[in-house]
């Protein structure tokens, strides 16, 4: 059998043969390479003891990107053991300070899921509910401080999630305290979130859909003090209806609850600024 450089006349012979010589160099080059930049990770031969102190240590430097790949590389080598466990908490923690609220979630609920009985299990809890809580516009909404209520209240009723699982299966950890003060906290904002919504209906002429609002708020969050400018809207909307007697009804409750509201003479609109700068 006649090989291929045979069948070709003799220029293009050599050409054939210096470029399958310049590809397998070329081959062999980059296997070398990939060798070189794995013999160029110090970290190859270190120990789970030493990823898992070199991780801290970028903690305490505020380090918290070096940190998150030092304890993926942990998890990665040494998926099992003390440090393992400790390393998925400090992740988790890493990925939340380096702005990662995803890969921040998605580590706690691993560590959830994985170590069910774990002493810090009620830190995952508590981690969870903290990102959530936290979750923001960024720089710019730090900025113009725009009204939280205004806002998609789905990561405040996931952070009240969170908080409420720690708060019932460890009621005495050292975390329930600040998680029940956050979720007093979050209960406003998800009734103020409603109130918001219903303070827009009525601003537009939708009475029974402001109405409906003001009466999530009210079941699902009683005590909120939201409520008393919700009950307002339903005294006006009930009476742009033509229903005096469920406005009457609804004033009254305004003034057992609040007795001292400013809305008792009459619902005014609360006015916000688009910014606030100080």
């Amino acid at each position: 059998m006649h090989s291929l450089a045979a069948n070709l006349p003799a220029n293009a012979a050599k050409q054939t043969i210096g470029c399958l010589r310049a590809a397998i160099c070329l081959a062999f080059f980059a296997a070398l390479t990939g060798c070189s930049a794995l013999t160029n990770d110090e970290t190859v031969s270190w120990s789970a003891e030493k990823l898992h102190q070199e991780a801290k240590d970028q903690m305490d430097s505020t380090n918290w990107n070096k940190a998150a790949k030092l304890l993926e590389k942990l998890e990665a080598r040494y998926p099992y053991g003390t440090f393992a466990q400790q390393g998925q908490l400090e992740l988790a923690y890493s990925y939340y300070k380096d702005a990662e609220p995803v890969q921040a979630l998605a580590a706690c609920d691993q560590f959830i899921k994985v170590y069910p009985n774990h002493p810090n299990v009620d830190y995952a809890y508590y981690l969870k509910g903290l990102i959530n809580f936290n979750d923001d516009l960024g720089f710019f909404g730090a900025r113009v401080a725009q009204d939280v209520t205004e806002r998609d209240s789905k990561a405040a009723r996931e952070s009240f999630d969170s908080f409420k699982v720690l708060v019932q299966k460890f009621p005495d950890s050292r975390y329930t305290k600040d998680a029940i003060a956050r979720m007093n906290y979050l209960v406003n904002a998800l009734a103020s979130s409603n109130v918001h919504i219903a303070r827009f209906y009525l601003r537009r002429g939708a009475y029974v859909a402001a109405v409906n609002r003001v009466q999530a708020a009210l079941q699902n969050y009683p005590g909120a003090p939201a409520n008393e400018e919700g009950l307002a809207i339903m005294v006006d909307a009930y009476g742009k209806l033509g229903e005096k007697e469920l406005r009457d009804d609804t004033q009254r409750v305004l003034a057992l609850n609040f007795p001292n509201s400013k809305y008792l003479s009459g619902y005014v609109e609360k006015k916000f600024s688009w910014y606030r700068l100080w």
